[in-house]
């Protein structure tokens, strides 16, 4: 397979693979340039990080809003965004079994603005000043949302065996208490706030206030901005209704976009069971031609 095959095979997966992937994408497309650039130029990776790092100095915050969030999308080192991207994985599809993808975004984003939030109110009160970048935050909100949602829920853990799902949120909630004196103490504390906003956002789904609607809106409105303005009715002035041939043309439209999406069907429901290398070249360029 050449180069842009495998760059068609990263689109297609983009497209398919939903939200959770969607972010770990994103999460890797972001490292790889920062760590190339640190390798080559570390001044110029300090100043690049200054602009999209969260520090917990209020005068640096002020001018840089932007890093309440942009820093959840920044990872020290390789093995720092593998763990995020593993723990992202499981605690993703573990909350898209309750939940849909919009509120599953939603809950990211905003524990993320929380955890980041949390950190610098915390520094703040003990006059402490210093950075924090990682993912580890919005994934805990998920993580918890999950086990707040569904505390009985069993896991299948590797050499360890089946276990509840509140089991997995403790130990995790456990290391970071007992690891605040030792080491990264600010960001253990944005682990445990964004373990408080997982837990309060369930809590309100469940009394009817979905704080992930704040996000959707969001995007939605950015969205529409650049969606193409629908035509006017003026065409319909001039349609000549009594011609009997257009009155087919919309059942032919409606026969072939149902037989298109029958075959996206079909090769969607082949990825599920057997997976995205399962499928034919042709079925590939067939799905990646439809997702345009």
């Amino acid at each position: 397979m050449g180069f842009m095959g495998i760059i068609d095979d990263l689109k297609m997966q983009y497209k398919t693979g939903g939200i959770t992937l969607q972010l770990i994408f994103w999460n890797i497309g972001i490292a790889i340039p920062l760590f190339l650039l640190h390798a080559f130029s570390n001044d110029g990776f300090l100043s690049l990080m200054s602009w999209i790092q969260l520090t917990s100095d209020p005068s640096e915050f002020i001018v840089k809003p932007w890093t309440i969030l942009t820093y959840s999308f920044l990872h020290v080192d390789v093995l720092h965004l593998l763990f995020n991207m593993i723990m992202l994985n499981f605690s993703g599809r573990l909350f898209l079994t309750f939940f849909t993808q919009k509120q599953f975004l939603g809950l990211y984003l905003l524990g993320a603005i929380f955890a980041g939030l949390v950190f610098l109110g915390t520094f703040f009160l003990f006059g402490y000043k210093a950075p924090i970048i990682g993912a580890s935050g919005a994934i805990m909100a998920v993580l918890i949302g999950s086990a707040t949602y569904a505390p009985l829920y069993q896991i299948r853990l590797l050499l360890i065996g089946t276990v509840k799902l509140w089991h997995i949120a403790i130990v995790f909630l456990i290391l970071d208490l007992i690891q605040i004196p030792t080491n990264n103490m600010g960001g253990h504390i944005a682990h445990l706030g964004g373990a408080v906003f997982g837990f309060i956002y369930i809590k309100l789904l469940q009394n009817g206030t979905d704080l992930s609607l704040i996000v959707t809106r969001i995007l939605d409105f950015f969205a529409n901005l650049f969606k193409p303005k629908k035509g006017t009715p003026f065409k319909k002035v001039h349609r000549n209704v009594s011609q009997p041939k257009p009155k087919t043309a919309p059942a032919s439209r409606i026969v072939v976009k149902d037989k298109t999406q029958q075959q996206i069907d079909e090769i969607l429901d082949k990825i599920s069971q057997s997976g995205y290398d399962s499928l034919t070249k042709e079925e590939k360029e067939f799905l990646f031609k439809a997702g345009k």
